[in-house]
């Protein structure tokens, strides 16, 4: 049995362009099916969060349109109460990479709020990097690449595929013109190679150790991927 971190933002908002906070936090599937699929195969996940607080799901993620039907959003709403680890994260401070074989990123605008900021976040990402550790990141996660800096200032993923939400599907959002900044934009800039996908099917690129998706539709088919990288 592995252990797996699961590295969650610690927000409940995105601070937009005109400085409005728009309601969000971790994407409901981006966290289930990812749980599901390890710890169903017998791995064990261990959730933290900035700070150690509870993290706060995104509603729009419990919606009927978001989980192909009522059905749908029933399940991953009854599967998210089933995630007890969700109820007591320990703190993003405190943790020791050693005790983890890999570590996933779920997404969520959240990300775009905290982990794009947290020196301790980009901190285990390059560790996780140079360790060698299998390390999965989807969605809007990827921000949290901009916070990890190796000593002489570059980015850490530099030089790394990756897939990343895109311009394209925050534009279908309605929130792109609102935004601050945009995730595609900022992760090119940081010298990160992005390999977009069609809007909304899933695009996952693995890179090293490096494993990324594009959307929530890419987080299943990415933890498939950790699965054996895990073995």
């Amino acid at each position: 049995m592995s252990k797996i971190l699961f590295v969650m933002t610690g927000v409940d908002h995105w601070t937009l362009a005109d400085g409005t906070r728009h309601p969000t936090g971790f994407w409901a599937e981006e966290a289930v099916a990812p749980y599901e699929i390890l710890t169903e195969a017998g791995h064990q996940v261990v959730v933290a969060t900035p700070g150690g607080v509870e993290p706060t799901v995104d509603e729009a993620s419990l919606a009927p349109d978001a989980n192909g039907g009522p059905e749908g959003a029933e399940r991953v709403s009854s599967a998210l109460a089933s995630m007890s680890e969700l109820g007591s994260p320990i703190r993003l401070e405190e943790v020791d990479l050693d005790d983890y074989d890999a570590v996933f990123y779920p997404g969520g605008h959240g990300p775009m709020e905290d982990l794009a900021v947290s020196s301790v976040s980009g901190d285990l990402l390059t560790a996780a990097l140079d360790a060698g550790k299998p390390l999965g990141v989807v969605c809007h996660a990827p921000a949290a690449f901009l916070a990890a800096e190796r000593s002489d200032g570059t980015n850490t993923f530099a030089g790394y595929r990756a897939a990343a939400f895109t311009n394209a599907e925050e534009t279908q959002t309605g929130l792109a013109d609102k935004a601050r900044w945009l995730l595609h934009d900022r992760l090119a800039e940081a010298g990160v190679h992005l390999v977009e996908g069609e809007p909304w099917a899933p695009n996952v690129v693995v890179d090293r150790t490096l494993i990324t998706g594009q959307n929530p539709a890419s987080s299943a088919p990415l933890a498939e991927k950790l699965l054996q990288r895990l073995g």
